[in-house]
């Protein structure tokens, strides 16, 4: 076996002195209120990002609030409660919104991996993970605990040490969690990427992270080979040349035993995920989430997780797990109460529907398309639904149709359906799986349709106008901001990005555009930002442009999304050609498509004379959006 010859400096993946340092924190508003404050609660917004997912809750009893010498008002609004805090002139400064439900406990000193697999040895024969896929490979609870740590220890054996980042460029396999809590666990930093990016994406990624590792199965192998760094190969490594064997490792790490050298212990505070996200400025960034970000948000997004269904619950695991809501939202929250995650890599309704009847599934986080699949597709005929298990599904990363949630609701009356949000930057919010109501909480309670969904318990959001900074009252669309223990570290190497996300008081700012209703449901009326959401992959903007710029052709160019039924929004380019150019539209679409990954590519592209712009320079995407559509509408009529 080759052993890869790994250096033993640690990344300085090191939080900025703005961002919210969770291992500290008391309460996500404790560090700026000397005097006592009414305990903070979470708050949800459920469109911000795959991962504010604030779709369902449990009503609970309200326990009274107390009045407190900081001035501070507690105004009852139905599920959420609104603050009005006050400076000593007694003029009211911020409107900030909490949860009705009492704050949740957070373990100290535990990491993601304790934390998720606590008790899994009283499940150690229960199936965790299994692939839906015929003959596909599966985990038990005692598996997944026995190579969790046999990975740990494999990984310190060849030198990787706290701080190192390992990417993993892994399709939706069973033994995916395995890879990234093993990560975690040996103090290392987990940096999923879409094996299906082209070659010199996920290199990028693999350089900007400074990754020591790579792990990747036979189908990303020809584009992570020549990445700099050694390969972990999983699966046929017949077809893997140079890749260091998985099974090998494994083996080998049992033989040796424990490391000689001594090795940090992983504090709470450590960081142990690093996801890249474009987040509000189109380029993508490095997040950089810690132990401590990752288990406080299990803990809001879990809370009303009862008893009675731990063990029970069946997860479709079909949204990608190099996301943050993938390995966070789907696996973590799944494994942490040992019930089954059902993985599938690729989309096909039949397998789809067959895993959904076979595997008895009971929630099932869905895109758009999928939903449209399920609904018109005749391959549905074929099938027998009228026994599914499925209770619940959740669409997030793309807008939902009104028209096909009322098509989904009648063919499939007895499905909950719960739109969502949320950031990667907040560590993934998971919808929490409820049952029915609980004697001690009061009845179920479901946000309102087009709501993203209502506050959760230790998040603190407010509505800010984006052009004085000032927080809003309710039902005031504004700026989403959101303030807990989940908010991230910071972007990895980019100071002033992290400076104009996190402001100084640890309020991450989403980029989107919401309010708060007087029953506490948050609803998200525009975006801020620009990222195109196709089938719930995020496109930005100004990669595409960038791209189109680079052709010498090309005077100036812009990229913006257009709705479309099947992939929630399609990217499509307004360009200015040099004069004289020969090259056609689809000249123009190709020359894009050869250098991005198939989700990126332009489905539109038009020649323009101009791309209006703001004094600033600001390209008017709006304007240019809705020119774009009314030119169409004409020529579709002539």
């Amino acid at each position: 076996m080759t052993q890869p010859n790994l250096t033993c400096t640690p990344l300085a993946l090191t939080p900025h002195k703005n961002c919210v340092i969770a291992a500290s924190m008391a309460s996500p508003s404790s560090r700026h209120h000397s005097s006592p404050r009414p305990p903070p609660l979470v708050s949800t917004n459920a469109k911000a990002a795959p991962f504010l997912l604030l779709a369902t809750a449990l009503a609970t009893n309200t326990q009274e609030p107390t009045n407190n010498s900081q001035q501070q008002q507690q105004l009852r609004m139905g599920d959420a409660a609104a603050f009005a805090v006050m400076n000593e002139d007694g003029e009211e400064q911020e409107h900030i919104f909490r949860s009705r439900f009492p704050p949740v406990s957070v373990p100290d000193d535990v990491t993601v991996p304790e934390f998720v697999l606590a008790g899994a040895e009283a499940y150690a024969d229960k199936v965790a993970l299994v692939e839906a896929a015929p003959g596909g490979r599966s985990y038990t609870y005692g598996e997944v605990a026995r190579d969790v740590a046999r990975f740990a220890r494999a990984l310190r054996s060849v030198g990787v040490r706290k701080g190192h980042v390992v990417v993993v460029a892994l399709p939706n396999l069973a033994v995916y969690p395995v890879v990234s809590l093993g990560i975690m666990s040996a103090g290392a930093v987990f940096s999923g990427v879409n094996p299906r990016a082209i070659a010199a994406e996920i290199k990028k990624q693999v350089e900007d992270s400074k990754a020591k590792l790579v792990v990747a199965n036979e189908g990303a192998y020809d584009k992570v080979k020549d990445a700099g760094v050694p390969v972990i190969g999983i699966g046929d490594v017949e077809r893997m040349a140079g890749a260091i064997s998985w099974d090998e490792l494994l083996a080998a790490a049992d033989r040796t035993g424990a490391p000689v050298v001594a090795l940090d212990p992983v504090q709470q505070s450590d960081l142990c995920a690093l996801p890249y996200s474009s987040g509000t400025t189109g380029v993508s960034k490095g997040v950089m989430l810690s132990h401590r970000n990752l288990v406080s948000n299990l803990c809001s997004s879990m809370f009303a997780v009862g008893q009675e269904l731990v063990g029970q619950v069946v997860t479709l695991g079909l949204m990608p797990f190099f996301h943050i809501y993938g390995i966070t939202g789907i696996c973590c929250s799944t494994l942490r109460h040992k019930g089954t995650v059902v993985v599938m890599d690729r989309f096909d309704l039949r397998t789809f529907l067959g895993a959904l009847v076979t595997h008895r599934v009971m929630f099932a986080p869905l895109v758009p398309p999928v939903m449209l699949a399920m609904v018109k597709s005749p391959v549905a005929d074929e099938f027998d639904l009228s026994g599914l298990a499925l209770r619940s599904v959740m669409t997030a990363a793309a807008p939902l149709a009104p028209d096909l949630l009322a098509a989904f609701q009648k063919k499939f009356p007895g499905v909950q359906v719960e739109e969502a949000y949320g950031l990667t930057e907040h560590s993934c919010i998971t919808l929490t799986h409820a049952g029915g109501g609980d004697p001690q909480q009061g009845p179920v309670q479901i946000a309102k349709k087009n709501s993203v969904g209502f506050i959760l318990p230790n998040l603190e959001v407010k509505f800010i106008d984006p052009d004085t900074g000032r927080s809003l009252p309710k039902n005031t669309p504004g700026e989403v901001c959101v303030r807990s223990q989940a908010v991230m570290q910071g972007y990895y190497k980019k100071k002033e990005e992290t400076e104009r996300t996190i402001d100084a008081k640890g309020w991450l700012h989403t980029g989107d555009v919401g309010y708060i209703d007087d029953d506490g449901d948050v609803f998200i009326v525009d975006r801020i930002k620009e990222l195109i959401k196709y089938k719930g992959f995020q496109v930005a903007p100004a990669e595409l442009e960038a791209i189109l710029l680079s052709h010498p052709s090309v005077e100036d160019a812009a990229v913006f999304g257009l709705p479309d039924e099947e992939a929630g929004e399609v990217p499509v380019s307004c360009v200015v050609r040099r004069r004289g150019a020969a090259e056609s539209e689809a000249d123009m679409m190709a020359y894009v498509a050869a250098r991005v990954a198939s989700y990126k590519k332009l489905r539109l592209l038009r020649f323009v004379d101009s791309i209006p712009k703001s004094v600033s320079g600001k390209i008017l995407r709006r304007q240019l959006r809705d020119e774009f559509v009314e030119r169409s509408a004409k020529t579709a009529a002539a």
